[in-house]
């Protein structure tokens, strides 16, 4: 369930702050999203993977986690994140 080199690099190549960025925490950020996404269409149809559900809401946590640094270090960006990926505030 894991996201594809190809499906990496797209989401690196869309949010990087620089050509060699894949740390920022925009990048990270997204890329849990799109985990996050992936993940919860497969809880829709196996709901009783109480293993991938645990994954699922780590994920979730640490995507907060780094949004609260974004908003404590840059807001502009981390509106300007949240609105290209469709989160709530």
């Amino acid at each position: 369930m894991a996201l594809t080199a190809d499906q990496t690099q797209q989401v690196c190549q869309s949010y990087r702050r620089s050509d060699a960025d894949t740390g920022s925490p925009e990048v990270q950020v997204a890329l849990l999203t799109q985990r996050i996404k992936q993940l919860t269409n497969h809880l829709r149809l196996h709901r009783h993977d109480f293993g991938s559900r645990r994954g699922l809401l780590k994920m979730v946590s640490t995507r907060n986690r780094m949004l609260r640094f974004l908003i404590r270090t840059d807001r502009p960006k981390y509106l300007e994140l949240i609105g290209r990926l469709g989160l709530r505030k």
